[in-house]
């Protein structure tokens, strides 16, 4: 009998809540077609949660979900909970108690979606952006002093350890092993004077350990309009927590919409659940309308199917989101007029 995967099931706020059930579909008829099953686990954190009982999750919510195969998130924040609130009271603290340290977001121009870039097909943009997840400048390290005085003053460390960062450097350089061999590295070492050139350091150290990958390193300003410019010229690229993230929003919106952007939390020990969430977030202004596109959640289905082991079934998945986008139904944000159920159904019946 095959082993039955259990899923932790966050559908957290707004169009989460109407994109996660589509996923949860077409990960159903995947698992049909290639003998997988999957229990489906539903936790009700959300910022609505916050608002009832004072926490986006309970105390021991981690422990409920740390022996699941995996975490699959829809979307977290809503209007009324400040999205530090929500964000530290939910995301970071899975992606730091489980190790999740890469955070790994494809970035492709589908057929069918066209970029607001002139002229760029799908041969033009198709790369993988790495981002350092777990420490970097996203810390707790400071505070604010002399609080309303004229000296008042916010001070927010960053920190930079050897292991987190040669951790991330491996998993990018790896990555770069089964695409086409080319890493570039975000910095900005001319301004940020002390982990910066650090970061450049390790970079170049490893750029010496993997003599057969190609590398480049470009300061994030610069970068960024590279990104516009000259897309195509990007295979891997990886970054620390706060450059990876800015990448990460810019690549999607170069390859026509971050509606179906998917990403992953990845812990490449498999010592801790890894967790799949798209891209977009809660989305308030439409929730509700049931228009959202349910792309996103289902790429990153399809990323979590890859890390349990099933690489068929993942390309099967990325195959009917190609095939509906090429084909429709789509939904609002790509000209069309479907509902976010319509879209789901169609890609699980191309799945089947």
């Amino acid at each position: 009998m095959s082993k039955v995967h259990r899923i932790a099931v966050i559908a957290g706020d707004g169009i989460g809540m109407e994109v996660m059930p589509e996923g949860i579909k077409v990960m159903e008829a995947a698992g049909k077609r290639f003998g997988i099953s999957f229990q489906w686990d539903e936790f009700d954190w959300s910022c609505e949660r916050f608002q009832k009982a004072g926490r986006m999750m309970p105390e021991d919510g981690l422990d409920r979900i740390r022996s699941h195969d995996a975490i699959y998130l829809g979307a977290v924040g809503y209007p009324g909970v400040p999205d530090h609130v929500s964000l530290w009271g939910l995301l970071i603290p899975i992606r730091r108690e489980f190790n999740q340290y890469a955070n790994v977001r494809p970035v492709k121009l589908m057929p069918g979606v066209k970029s607001p870039l002139a002229g760029r097909t799908s041969k033009d943009i198709d790369m993988l952006i790495v981002r350092e997840n777990t420490e970097g400048e996203y810390s707790t390290v400071g505070g604010l002093r002399d609080e309303g005085t004229e000296t008042e003053r916010a001070v927010q460390e960053s920190v930079f350890t050897r292991k987190g960062v040669d951790r991330i450097l491996r998993y990018a350089f790896e990555a770069a092993k089964h695409r086409r061999g080319h890493v570039t590295s975000a910095t900005k070492s001319n301004g940020i004077a002390i982990t910066m050139p650090y970061w450049d350091s390790r970079f170049a150290a490893f750029s010496a350990e993997y003599p057969d990958i190609k590398t480049a390193q470009y300061h994030i300003d610069i970068l960024t309009a590279h990104f516009v410019r000259n897309p195509h010229y990007f295979d891997v690229v990886v970054g620390s927590n706060l450059f990876g993230d800015i990448l990460s929003d810019l690549g999607p919106a170069c390859a026509g919409t971050i509606a179906i952007a998917p990403s992953a939390n990845i812990n490449p020990e498999r010592e801790f659940p890894s967790m799949f969430e798209p891209v977009h977030g809660s989305a308030p202004d439409i929730y509700g309308r049931k228009i959202a596109n349910p792309i996103g959640q289902i790429w990153s289905g399809a990323m979590m199917l890859e890390h349990l082991g099933y690489p068929e079934a993942a390309a099967a998945v990325v195959k009917a989101i190609e095939q509906v986008l090429l084909e429709g139904p789509h939904n609002p944000d790509l000209g069309g007029r479907a509902a976010t159920d319509e879209v789901g159904s169609a890609i699980a019946a191309a799945v089947k």
